[in-house]
Order: structure tokens, then sequence, then C-alpha cells
């Protein structure tokens, strides 16, 4: 089966080949001859993720899955959610983030965060939405050097080390975009 999965992040591409089965083709955008970026006007992850799916098949005929994933902060009342890859600017620089997130967690206590995906799968036939949660906490520093995003400063219930620490192996058994992708397997099985 051919599926394509709208983005031109090759960090989120990586990861999502490497837990989908081989027998689902996956292909980028940048594979179909998208080269536009997909503006993402919506007030939602879930918006932005369908937005997105609706674009490629609405413009390339092709069944396709699209991803949003946000980062929300308890004690910043849920920010950055939506807003989270432009979260210091349109020129959405990972680092430029982070920084700015540790700087207005600096006298928080609460520093309880979760990494919410949501997958919008869109077919000729369906439209489908996948949801993935996990919880954690925002650490005071950047720790390691896997990963990408916000992984160097957040840490997953359960364990204590950071998403960048992990190996990608184990990262990608329990991040939230793995456990969407989980779900948008056993229903394309």
């Amino acid at each position: 089966m051919k599926l394509v999965f709208a983005t031109h992040n090759l960090n989120k591409l990586k990861e999502v080949k490497s837990i989908l089965p081989p027998d689902i083709e996956l292909l980028s955008l940048d594979d179909i001859g998208c080269t536009e970026e997909i503006e993402e006007y919506g007030k939602t992850i879930e918006e932005n993720a369908t937005i997105k799916a609706n674009y490629v098949f609405d413009n390339y005929n092709l069944n396709c899955f699209a991803d949003d994933t946000g980062l929300e902060v308890e004690s910043l009342d849920g920010a950055p959610g939506v807003y989270s890859a432009r979260y210091a600017g349109e020129q959405k620089d990972a680092t430029d983030n982070m920084n700015k997130l540790l700087k207005e967690l600096e006298d928080k206590e609460d520093r309880s965060a979760r990494f919410k995906t949501v997958i919008a799968l869109r077919t000729d036939r369906e439209k489908i939405i996948f949801n993935g949660i996990i919880n954690g906490v925002i650490t005071t520093s950047k720790k390691g050097n896997n990963g990408f995003g916000y992984d160097p400063i957040f840490q997953p219930e359960g364990y204590k080390n950071t998403f960048a620490e992990l190996i990608s192996e184990e990262k990608n058994k329990v991040s939230h975009r793995a456990k969407a992708i989980k779900q948008l397997i056993d229903y394309l099985s």
C-alpha cells in the first residue's frame, strides 16, 4: 500500500518510517512533487492535521495522512500548544522555542506537560482522526542529542531521561507520535 505522509520534515519522516510495517510504502510531500509549505491556519492541532491531509488529497488525489503535534504545558494554560513549532517566531527554530519555554518556566513550580499528536487520515473513502498523548515534565535544562524539536527538555512520565537521551527505538515505543501511528497501523491492517 502506498500512502503519502504530508510532511517536508525529514526527522518526522524518518521517525514514522521506522514505526510503519514494510508493506506500507511511505511517500513524502517531496516524493509527490509538492514543494509548497502547506499553511497551518487551524486553531487546534486537529484542524491543522486535517488541513494538511485534505490539501494533499484535494490537490494530488492520493491517499494520505498528516500529523500535527503540540506541546501543552500545564502552568502556561496549554501553551505553546498549536503554536509549538513557531513558539519563538515564524523561523520555527527548535533552539529558540526551547529557550523561550525554559525562560517562561523559570519561576514555575508546576512543570508538567504533555505531547499530543493528531493524525488525520484522508482517503477516497474516509476521513479519520487518531490521537497519541504522552505525559511528562519540562526539565530545567537541555539534555541529550537525539530526537528533534522539544525532545531535549521533555522527560516522559516513568523515565529519568529526556526524549533526546533515549535511543530512537526506545522513544518510538512510547512517544505521542508512535501511539498515534500505531492506531493508524491497526486501522489499516
